[in-house]
């Protein structure tokens, strides 16, 4: 694929796939198939300094821009669709931290994300997915302390993260602005996890719920003002449904990489289907989508970088439309492998399974379309 944005990225991306296709890919069908986490693929990430190189270099991270935190994203998730949610789920965690956090909250807990503890993000609930203002759990104010009750629902990495950034209702009377977020530790009493749950993909990232049983943390946990929580989340949510997008554009490129391949191998009627027109065009289809998919993506990742004012409708429309490529495009591998594309000899089945939450998760794409409606007024072409 062509080199974009300079010599740096492209460097970065050859590094990241080759570590990518020694290190992470050989596991990746057996982390599939039972369903466990990729310890190797976390392993491998955390030695290069890539499960959480979004971290700055004074908290002991890579201190990588949006742009190359996508690039190691999509190069993973080229690959392995559960691996590259390592690096994914560390950003959405922390990016509530490096907003809205104070120095000596990013210094002791950046610090230690960076040297491997992980950091999940603890939004959804069982009524409150869409809706996210209607969640139920509450933090109440004791004394110096406050005392968080409820749970979370459908947590990536849940129990493997040392760390969650948990919104929770400070004033249930106020809606969203009642909303305020805390820092809690895997290791605070009354924190449980739920069971794994049985999931069509991404079966290596265990994603559970997360229980808070009168967990009682101090108030220098907090993030931000009483009361911002929701908007952080928000601003939260712009910056990380980019990844999303890498994610999917990473799984589109693994599934037509795979499709391609087997076009010019397999033999029907006495020539490779690659030369029957009908494949020739999926094939070109499938690259266009991709490439169009990167550069919404890559310019979004840009805009995330520097913070400008259509960041949220193009952070949506990059997650929507790369994440719709990918389901589109992995549906199309597994039809251009014919029968081997439905069995898990090749790893398009996998790919077109993982593909199918990424248009779900961080926003559904008909929320991400309803974003899109009400930015309009912010791009300025």
């Amino acid at each position: 694929m062509p080199a974009l944005y300079g010599p740096e990225y492209q460097a970065l991306r050859e590094s990241v796939s080759a570590l990518a296709e020694k290190k992470i890919a050989p596991f990746a069908q057996d982390v599939d198939e039972n369903s466990r986490y990729p310890q190797e693929a976390a392993d491998a990430l955390q030695s290069a300094g890539l499960a959480a190189a979004h971290v700055p270099v004074e908290f002991g991270g890579q201190g990588a821009d949006a742009l190359a935190a996508v690039i190691i994203i999509e190069e993973v998730a080229r690959v392995c669709g559960a691996s590259s949610l390592i690096p994914a789920v560390n950003k959405l965690g922390s990016v509530p931290l490096m907003i809205a956090g104070n120095q000596e909250q990013k210094k002791k807990y950046l610090t230690k994300l960076a040297a491997g503890s992980g950091f999940s993000y603890c939004l959804s609930e069982s009524e409150a997915g869409s809706d996210a203002a209607a969640m139920k759990t509450k933090a109440v104010k004791d004394g110096d302390n406050w005392v968080i009750s409820g749970s979370k629902k459908w947590i990536s990495n849940a129990g493997v993260s040392e760390f969650y950034t948990v919104l929770a209702s400070t004033d249930p009377g106020k809606g969203a602005k009642g909303i305020s977020a805390f820092i809690v530790e895997k290791s605070d009493a009354g924190v449980s996890f739920g069971a794994h749950e049985k999931k069509m993909g991404f079966k290596g990232s265990p994603t559970r719920e997360v229980y808070f049983d009168n967990v009682k943390i101090s108030d220098d946990r907090r993030l931000g003002e009483v009361g911002s929580g929701f908007s952080l989340a928000m601003k939260t949510l712009d910056h990380t449904r980019i990844t999303i997008a890498a994610q999917a554009l990473g799984i589109a490129q693994g599934a037509f990489d795979v499709a391609k391949k087997y076009a010019h191998e397999r033999q029907q009627f006495s020539k490779p289907i690659f030369d029957f027109q009908a494949v020739q065009f999926m094939l070109a289809d499938m690259a266009m989508q991709i490439e169009a998919a990167r550069q919404l993506t890559y310019a979004a990742a840009v805009k995330s970088e520097r913070f400008e004012s259509d960041l949220t409708f193009f952070s949506a429309a990059s997650k929507c439309f790369a994440t719709d490529v990918a389901m589109k495009v992995t549906t199309d591998a597994v039809q251009i492998l014919g029968g081997y594309g439905y069995v898990s000899d090749y790893p398009v089945e996998r790919m077109m399974r993982d593909a199918k939450l990424t248009q779900i998760y961080e926003g559904t794409n008909q929320i991400q379309r309803l974003v899109m409606a009400r930015n309009l007024d912010t791009l300025t072409n």
